[in-house]
């Protein structure tokens, strides 16, 4: 996938949200967040898949040291809808990444790199962004 936006020199710090509101078109396949150091060292992969690379309604997470990608752990409640707008709010602190989904859905992963700042966040795949906040 390739990214539909992406912000390089950030400086997200732990406890800090990144708010990221938008539209699932009706036909989406996969929309993909990364949250890192660069798009090599990526301390989460949010890959919400509707009907992509086998799987159906599955949200896959993985981090990525060098180019290399870890375990991924699969999530099977999947809060999206095709056509619909959704709300995804991405913090993180020395243990762990947290994504809460409109608000009512919550879904943690290991910080695995340890970073303890972010210079890069990028939005990729079917997903069409209203907005991007830094909080």
């Amino acid at each position: 996938m390739l990214p539909r936006m992406a912000f390089h020199h950030l400086s997200v710090k732990p406890g800090e949200c990144i708010k990221v509101k938008g539209q699932v078109p009706p036909d989406a396949k996969s929309f993909a967040l990364n949250l890192g150091q660069d798009a090599s060292d990526l301390i989460l992969h949010f890959n919400a898949r509707f009907d992509s690379l086998g799987d159906i309604k599955t949200i896959v997470c993985n981090s990525k040291a060098s180019g290399d990608w870890g375990l991924e752990l699969r999530e099977s409640q999947f809060p999206f809808e095709e056509g619909e707008e959704t709300k995804i709010c991405v913090h993180f602190d020395a243990d762990e990444v947290t994504v809460k989904i409109n608000g009512d859905h919550t879904i943690k992963f290991p910080n695995r790199l340890g970073l303890d700042s972010a210079e890069y966040f990028s939005v990729e795949g079917d997903f069409t962004i209203k907005s991007v906040k830094f909080d």
